[in-house]
């Protein structure tokens, strides 16, 4: 049985001029497709990439990665919005809730300040403890 050639695929892409492409460029194709060989290509004398030689599926992988990056974009910035509006609902009506109950402990030591004795130690370290609400 054949031993597949994946053994001795390198990291790099390898770097071919123009003129070398286009006279081995069914050889790089089939490299690309058989061992995922990368090929960039310069042009003659020029060491800086135009173009390269990519298996199929590294190709749709990137054209899938940016659809995908596009798609979670739009979806992360309608959950975003979403979040921000129920974001400021809560806070309205926690704000309600809390005008509400400070409302309700305000008629609550009023009715406390009218009926219990004056100086009670133990009703005075109540009131201190909801001082902050009763300020609103």
């Amino acid at each position: 049985m054949a031993v597949p050639a994946l053994a001795d695929r390198s990291p790099q892409p390898r770097a071919l001029p123009l003129r070398e492409v286009r006279t081995r460029l069914t050889q790089l194709v089939s490299l690309a497709e058989l061992t995922d060989t990368v090929t960039v290509v310069t042009r003659d004398g020029d060491p800086r990439p135009i173009a390269a030689i990519v298996p199929a599926p590294a190709a749709r992988t990137g054209a899938q990665a940016r659809a995908d990056a596009e798609r979670v974009a739009a979806v992360s910035a309608g959950w975003a919005r979403r979040l921000e509006e129920l974001h400021r609902q809560s806070g309205r009506r926690h704000a309600a809730e809390l005008r509400a109950l400070t409302d309700a402990l305000a008629e609550a030591w009023a009715e406390l300040d009218r009926r219990a004795p004056a100086g009670d130690p133990a009703l005075a370290r109540l009131k201190a403890a909801h001082a902050d609400l009763l300020r609103r």
